[in-house]
């Protein structure tokens, strides 16, 4: 059976073990999500972690240095951009709302490429 397009893999490997395993895609979508969320975690403090049948996932420190720095360039164009005082009170408060999630995923990095 071929994955549908418009499918995701997620989706279709719950489908698929749901009629396989006569289990309820509920849980299983909670199992794997909990997987998942698992081997997340790990890589915060792994270089490495293997799912036993899936494959293994790797911590690419120079691509998370490389968003780190790019990160910081853009968080640095943004407080530039609130400096002006020609920008418009919707555009500050867009912009504010951006620094916040680059904030969020420098604090993220940081600890991973030990910085």
């Amino acid at each position: 059976m071929n994955k549908p397009t418009s499918m995701s893999i997620k989706e279709w490997i719950i489908k698929r073990m749901s009629i396989r395993l006569v289990v309820s895609e509920k849980i299983i979508d909670q199992v794997i999500t909990h997987q998942f969320d698992s081997a997340n975690d790990a890589l915060n403090v792994n270089k490495s972690v293997e799912i036993s049948g899936f494959g293994t996932f790797n911590f690419n420190q120079k691509k998370a240095l490389t968003q780190y720095n790019k990160l910081l360039a853009i968080e640095k164009a943004y407080n530039n951009m609130l400096l002006d005082e020609k920008i418009t009170e919707v555009k500050r408060n867009a912009v504010t709302l951006k620094l916040q999630i680059i904030a969020v995923s420098i604090k993220t990095l940081k600890p991973k490429i030990n910085v």
